[in-house]
């Protein structure tokens, strides 16, 4: 039975070419990643996988830069079957070992289960963002006189780059031009004569479509943002929200949503304007930060 013999482990470093085989993983888990996930975080960072001889992973833990001197540590996951064995904790502690060993810090977004483990750790409570879970494009949202919204093409990568880096306290311009290229339908500019006033990327998933991360310099402009987004594909979708956003809730909560579950965005070490969530409406997703 797999997971079952410990000396037929092995630890060891992951690479890209190993997305393929983490899908599994975190499918058992119940989680939406596909193999472009798993593979854009390990060409962007590293991480540590526990499997069998036969080449099955049975644990994993990623860590990627977000910006310099901040990681962000995710898909901290173990197969039911090798669970208990502290596969997890340990990959967990290598992961911020690594993050630590570049004297900088590390952040995560912490599901209700994982939380208190972490708080062992040292890391602190920033605040809650909810899981939405959307099935409709939504009601209309009017947007704000003189801005438009239009479709984002490969040349807004850099104005949307440098429009987020002002307001997310994050610099991930691989990202953002990652979800530019993987979903286009989804990508979307808002802009005034003045030039951006935020943006809108997403992704395809497992089993709904991701849509974040939405930066905006408004609540107006956020959720013209997203009803553009949600109207782009066919649902389902996910989004998660800081819990600070009332206007994106009461949106959500009229079109049908619902919010089973939440996360707890946690850092370790300086958060250094991580906790300021005015102009950020939706995160890239628990694992991409």
């Amino acid at each position: 039975m797999g997971g079952t013999d410990a000396t037929a482990l092995i630890e060891r470093a992951l690479r890209a070419d190993d997305a393929a085989g983490l899908v599994p993983l975190s499918a058992e888990a119940g989680w939406n990643q596909v193999a472009a996930d798993w593979r854009l975080m390990l060409e962007t960072g590293s991480g540590f996988g526990i499997a069998e001889a036969s080449g099955r992973y049975v644990a994993s833990a990623l860590t990627y830069p977000v910006r310099p001197g901040l990681r962000w540590i995710s898909m901290v996951l173990t197969a039911k079957d090798s669970r208990r064995r502290g596969f997890g904790t340990r990959l967990l502690r290598r992961c911020v070992d690594a993050a630590m060993a570049e004297g900088g810090s590390a952040g995560l977004d912490a599901t209700e289960l994982g939380r208190p483990l972490y708080a062992t750790m040292g890391f602190r409570e920033l605040y809650r963002l909810s899981r939405w879970h959307l099935d409709g494009p939504g009601a209309p949202v009017e947007a704000p006189p003189g801005l438009t919204i239009r479709p984002a093409s490969v040349a807004d990568a850099g104005p949307i780059a440098a429009f987020d880096a002002i307001r997310s306290a994050m610099q991930r311009p691989a990202l953002l031009a990652h979800l530019l290229r993987r979903m286009p339908a989804i990508a979307h500019v808002a802009e005034s004569d003045a030039g951006i006033r935020g943006f809108v990327l997403g992704r395809d998933g497992r089993f709904a479509t991701q849509i974040g991360p939405i930066v905006a310099d408004d609540e107006r402009v956020a959720l013209a943002l997203l009803r553009r987004a949600a109207h782009a594909v066919r649902p389902p979708f996910l989004i998660d929200v800081p819990d600070r956003h009332d206007a994106p809730r009461r949106w959500l909560e009229a079109a049908g949503a619902s919010a089973p579950r939440g996360f707890w965005r946690m850092v370790l070490g300086e958060a250094g304007g991580l906790a300021d969530t005015g102009r950020l409406f939706a995160i890239a997703g628990p694992e991409l930060g």
